[in-house]
């Protein structure tokens, strides 16, 4: 296996044009379990750990662009306004020293339906910002995910950042797990209210062969809100309600059986963790209207 440690940013797309089955590796977290545990061999690991421009974000008016390897705890610690729900879903990643290293572009990568970025991301709707040496594009979350552990990336390109917009309303995530740290997800679950647009997003990992959204939900619940004035007047959800939007949660999910759980447990838990996530995300978009604000 040889290692390639590129000096810039050119340099490294250089080292990927000319070994495109190069394996990057920045946090390590995902990459050094596969090689330690010989289900992965690369010929060549691409080391992007000195490129400085993967550590940093740029919070924009409306967006931020957060590098690939901004590690979650700096997430977790500046971010928390702007991205609450990828935030939340720091909070959950492994370890303190593992959330020191890890980053949002390693999860996204690997594209294991057990990433814990994932459902945050879809529930904000991002962009990955991805870069060759024949250009850079910008790929829709919704469009990233293409199979288990694949992604959109061609075998030239790198990803470089990802763009996800400030939250304009309360974001959630909750995670089913083994244990309370250190543990691969049974499920999770994301959910974001944009009252700008009036639209929910949802996002699911773990209980499907990609992470996904709940488009049927989100169409439901987003119209629900409307149809009964819930947006203006900030009413309660009702239990009705909240039941339907968790029962085609779960219908969204096609979860398998395995060692962490079976696939009903997986398609059950995924409606719980819908109807929790919409009851705190509710009683906080309620809040910020009594402020007189958003949240």
């Amino acid at each position: 296996m040889d290692f390639l440690r590129p000096a810039g940013w050119d340099e490294a797309l250089a080292a990927k044009a000319e070994h495109p089955t190069a394996v990057p590796i920045a946090g390590g977290t995902d990459v050094m379990v596969e090689i330690n545990f010989d289900h992965r061999r690369p010929t060549h690991l691409l080391d992007l750990t000195r490129i400085g421009d993967l550590y940093e974000w740029e919070t924009g008016e409306d967006s931020v662009r957060l590098g690939a390897s901004v590690p979650y705890t700096r997430i977790m610690e500046h971010l928390r306004t702007e991205l609450p729900g990828l935030a939340l879903a720091a909070h959950t990643v492994a370890s303190p020293q593992i959330r020191n290293r890890g980053g949002v572009g390693g999860n996204l990568g690997t594209a294991s339906p057990a990433g814990d970025a994932h459902p945050a991301l879809l529930a904000a709707g991002a962009e990955v910002e991805v870069e060759s040496v024949r250009g850079s594009r910008r790929i829709p979350i919704d469009d990233f995910y293409t199979g288990v552990k694949r992604n959109a990336l061609a075998p030239d390109e790198l990803i470089r950042a990802v763009h996800v917009k400030k939250a304009d309303g309360p974001q959630q995530y909750a995670k089913v797990g083994t244990r309370n740290a250190m543990v691969i997800a049974v499920c999770a679950f994301g959910l974001a209210l944009h009252p700008e647009t009036r639209t929910v997003r949802t996002g699911i990992g773990s209980a499907a062969p990609t992470p996904v959204r709940a488009k049927a939900a989100e169409e439901f619940l987003a119209a629900a809100l409307d149809e009964h004035g819930l947006w203006d007047d900030g009413r309660i959800v009702t239990p009705s309600l909240a039941k339907e939007f968790a029962n085609l949660c779960a219908a969204a999910c096609n979860p398998i059986d395995d060692v962490r759980g079976t696939a009903s447990y997986r398609r059950h838990a995924v409606g719980i963790l819908a109807r929790r996530t919409l009851t705190w995300t509710w009683e906080s978009y309620r809040a910020s209207l009594r402020k007189g604000g958003v949240a």
